[in-house]
């Protein structure tokens, strides 16, 4: 019979890759994946090390999986990514029930460990592996949407990121390898690609024949089959004149930008080594708006930095009531050995960055919630992702503005599709983070529910009564 293999993957987008890297390796090996930990002959924890609270949540993983190699049918234990990458010696030390160790960049030496005989630490400087269109990768969620990194590491030295040390300078890929990659996954039936990287808009910088983004973008948008592109993570710089007019103007190309500004404040933003002040953000998202029409922005900032002050965070507090973002996400400052404000003075108190964060949500919520709003009576194409989670009756999926895992979601509250098919849909509700919309027909009227020619009858979801 086949061996078993279970992986538990925590953290971001670009992990969840390394995962899918590592699935594929199993399956490579004649693993087959299990879903069900306490049935697998192998485990596999994918661990985030970014910050104290993630480092937790990965150390609790891998003690559950620990508990099951002792007392399940569990035979090997193996623990990858960026804690054991960060902490590979004081892991090893503290955790003698995990068999194997795999670095941040050792994915493909997972292969090592199913064949038997490995050595127990296989941590390795992160900087000599940079994925490849021909590595193994077997998706491991939705199989019409896929993450795909186009480069390795970082270069910038933000105060507060571990990440450089963790995944080294950046390593981009070459624009054919990744076409290839985004070519394969389209015949595999995936119609939305997201790219992600920890820099995206350096994005090959670092490559000698220097393709950047724009280059990059425009040859995979113009791939047969792939409908929506989107883009993630790029940095508050310049954004180019081709790069601009591919977000407005390329159909497949999402008018989507994901841009973490981190702070608003000068003197922050200073000490955030950001490179850049207040002023020239509010530049960058004005340009932005004035340049693509119905443009969804995600951001993402961090309270508590050492030395942020209460000016300095009711700077931050007007910035977001100026620039109305569609989506915000608030981090709490995780004091990180290894980084530059890790030996800065003036630390915020960990109760007050906790009200900080609080406050700010409370702020963007009224403004997520009337973006929303304002899409009521408005056709949208939505993503269809399957059934709900939220009841057995509905369909939910996503429209351009959404981006998989982190945004909010539109619920289908009539009407029959399939998952990855592209849909017209009406928007008929909007809560603080989610839509409510009708699917139409090609006639562009409601679409009926299943078993009955009345589209009038929908499923009612009190939640957006409010």
């Amino acid at each position: 019979m086949a061996r078993k293999i279970h992986f538990v993957s925590l953290g971001c987008a670009k992990n969840r890759v390394d995962t899918e890297i590592m699935l594929g390796v199993g399956e490579g090996a004649g693993y087959i994946f299990e879903p069900d930990a306490e049935a697998a002959d192998v485990i596999v924890v994918n661990t985030c090390g970014f910050i104290g609270e993630a480092k937790q949540e990965s150390v609790d993983a891998i003690l559950e999986m620990a508990e099951l190699r002792a007392s399940g049918s569990c035979q090997t234990l193996v623990v990858s990514g960026c804690l054991s990458q960060r902490y590979a010696a004081e892991l090893a030390v503290e955790m003698p029930e995990v068999d194997h160790f795999l670095g941040s960049s050792d994915m493909l030496r997972l292969k090592t460990v199913l064949e038997g005989g490995a050595e127990r630490m296989l941590v390795h400087d992160p900087a000599y592996y940079t994925q490849r269109a021909s590595d193994p990768r077997v998706l491991s969620q939705s199989h019409h949407s896929a993450y795909v990194k186009i480069a390795e590491g970082c270069n910038r030295t933000c105060s507060f990121c571990a990440i450089p040390g963790i995944r080294g300078k950046q390593r981009s890929r070459s624009v054919e390898d990744i076409a290839t990659e985004v070519r394969r996954l389209v015949d595999l039936g995936v119609v939305e690609v997201n790219l992600v990287s920890q820099d995206t808009v350096s994005y090959g910088r670092d490559l000698a024949e220097g393709p950047d983004l724009a280059q990059l973008v425009a040859r995979l948008a113009d791939l047969d089959g792939l409908r929506w592109l989107r883009l993630h993570y790029l940095y508050p710089e310049r954004l180019t004149e081709p790069l601009l007019e591919l977000l407005a103007d390329h159909p497949v190309v999402l008018p989507y930008v994901d841009m973490p500004l981190q702070h608003a404040s000068d003197a922050l933003l200073t000490r955030m080594r950001r490179g850049h002040g207040g002023s020239r953000l509010r530049n960058v998202v004005t340009r932005l708006r004035e340049r693509l029409n119905d443009m969804v922005f995600r951001s993402t900032f961090i309270v508590g930095h050492p030395g942020e002050t209460d000016a300095d965070f009711e700077e931050l507090l007007e910035f977001l009531r100026w620039s109305e973002f569609d989506h915000v996400g608030v981090f709490a400052y995780s004091h990180e050995e290894g980084t530059a404000s890790f030996d800065q003075d003036a630390l915020v108190p960990e109760e007050l960055i906790a009200e900080r964060r609080e406050r700010a949500m409370e702020l963007q919520r009224p403004i997520s919630r009337a973006k929303l709003e304002a899409r009521v009576g408005e056709e949208l194409e939505v993503l269809v992702s399957g059934v709900s989670d939220e009841s057995s009756l509905l369909l939910e999926g996503r429209f351009f503005g959404q981006a998989p895992e982190v945004d909010g979601r539109v619920f289908l509250a009539n009407g029959v599709a399939q998952p990855g098919e592209l849909r017209r849909a009406l928007v008929t509700q909007a809560g603080d983070y989610d839509l409510v919309a009708d699917l139409l027909d090609d006639d562009g009227r409601r679409d009926a529910p299943p078993g009955s020619p009345d589209p009038a009858r929908r499923v009612k979801l009190p939640m957006f009564d409010e």
